[in-house]
């Protein structure tokens, strides 16, 4: 079998292969080009990469044929969620075959006494929040963007809230997947813990559909918090904004979320969601509790910290109304960071470090990016070490790429050396495949085996994560 990188495959075996597919599937499989297009990319600075073929299935069988078909043509296989992955994951490099799987939306069973709730990869996040509505229990991981389930758990996605309740490492229970060959398997249980063989689920949870296609997953629920509570705090400067955030970590406050805007990402919200925070560095905090006395202790404990800190204008947003705008304005950062630059373009970092030396590799890149010719607004889950600069690009100014990307390499290379890592919840896709070797040494020959032994012939998302051979050369010590 072969296992050298990936390569167009044959028009002939296209062609072959999209016959059997209208066969199998009639109008859900199409070569419309303004279907593939559509499906040529996400939200990335990547450039666009059409498939071939775009297929809607509406089973775990379906898929399973399409694979195999896949198999006997060695065509590649893409699978496609929400199309809002940043690091071109869902981009079809090596044209081939493109699965959405947005048909395939069905929440398969609701699992209140257990905690657990089992959809289909093609489930939207907003879609299963709504489904657990008077059920006392919700699904907090919130990347910002609509996404589905399936492509959360393909690109380990975490967000705002997973200083409290983590990533989709921690909330994926089970999985239903199909392998390159076509096979299906399941992994894990519905129990909340196991010690029977190796553990495939997180194998696949954060594998970018490089080893497989999910299609249904089972995710750990939690209750609803009894009292909710909000607070913002402005800072003179952003290392004693981080530096607050750091202490409320180590002493141990319960926070649900600690989000960090720099002073450039707060001018862009403030224009574009029509807010008025002071134009500085700002934490935006959630707190979660039993009983409004508990929350607001939570919140007093972390005024008082931020004191500490030359914290000023604390302050306290009493109704659900007034954090609905709060998250709101947060979650809209991305949209306020285009709006910045008529036609503008995202290039954005994805930095995680450890919480002791935040402080030190925001300050350090703030100075890096302080030259740059472009905006560079940061935003950040603060609380568990995780933070974004946003490149803001003209993308018909191919300089400016360039200067973005030597800008990353820096900004990347510093949070290596200070024990973090290139990719904290966007993923490596195709954009950061070159730091792998870096990060993580010998490691790296024991992925290539993972992909090789599961994906012998290449056609699972060729050209994202990792490759079956050495892509870059060097060192790969760490």
């Amino acid at each position: 079998m072969a296992t050298a990188n990936a390569a167009r495959p044959t028009h002939e075996r296209v062609e072959s292969a999209v016959r059997e597919l209208i066969s199998l599937l009639d109008r859900r499989a199409t070569t419309a080009e303004a279907v593939r297009e559509h499906h040529s990319h996400g939200e990335s600075y990547h450039p666009a990469a059409m498939p071939d073929v775009v297929c809607f299935p509406h089973s775990t069988e379906e898929v399973s044929a399409i694979l195999k078909i896949s198999s006997k043509h060695q065509v590649p296989v893409i699978a496609f969620g929400g199309g809002t992955s940043m690091e071109a994951q869902v981009n079809a490099i090596h044209g081939g075959i493109t699965i959405d799987m947005r048909e395939m939306n069905n929440i398969l069973r609701i699992n209140a006494e257990d905690l657990q709730a089992t959809v289909e990869a093609g489930v939207s996040r907003l879609q299963l929040q709504k489904a657990l509505v008077n059920t006392g229990f919700t699904f907090f991981i919130d990347p910002g963007a609509d996404a589905t389930i399936g492509g959360m758990t393909s690109t380990r996605a975490s967000g705002t809230t997973a200083v409290r309740y983590g990533t989709m490492r921690e909330n994926v229970m089970a999985l239903k997947v199909v392998l390159a060959d076509g096979r299906v398997i399941k992994t894990g249980s519905r129990a909340r813990k196991s010690a029977a063989g190796y553990d495939l689920t997180h194998l696949f949870v954060g594998a970018e559909g490089t080893l497989g296609v999910i299609t249904e997953i089972t995710l750990r629920l939690h209750p609803q918090p009894e009292a909710v509570g909000a607070a913002s705090c402005t800072f003179a400067t952003i290392r004693d904004a981080v530096e607050t955030a750091i202490e409320v970590i180590q002493l141990g406050v319960p926070v649900a979320r600690i989000e960090l805007m720099d002073e450039i990402q707060i001018d862009a919200c403030n224009r574009h969601s029509k807010t008025n925070y002071p134009v500085a560095p700002i934490l935006f905090f959630e707190f979660h509790g039993d009983s409004e006395s508990y929350v607001k202790d939570q919140a007093e404990t972390v005024r008082k910290l931020a004191g500490e800190h030359h914290g000023s204008g604390f302050h306290w947003f009493a109704t659900p109304e007034e954090r609905e705008t709060l998250w709101k304005m947060r979650h809209e950062a991305y949209f306020a960071n285009l709006g910045m630059r008529k036609g503008a373009k995202m290039f954005t970092t994805d930095i995680c470090v450890p919480i002791s030396r935040l402080a030190d590799c925001i300050v350090e890149s703030k100075k890096d990016a302080a030259s740059a010719s472009f905006p560079a607004p940061v935003v950040g889950h603060v609380g568990d070490g995780n933070f974004h600069m946003s490149f803001m690009l003209d993308p018909n100014n191919p300089a400016e790429l360039a200067e973005a990307k030597v800008l990353e390499k820096k900004i990347i290379l510093r949070a290596l050396e200070m024990g973090g890592t290139c990719t904290g919840e966007h993923g490596i896709g195709a954009g950061r495949q070159q730091y792998l070797p870096i990060e993580h040494g010998g490691g790296l020959d024991v992925m290539r085996a993972i992909k090789r032994a599961l994906d012998p012939d290449n056609r699972m998302n060729p050209g994202k994560m990792v490759e079956p051979q050495a892509l870059y050369g060097g060192s790969e010590s760490a």
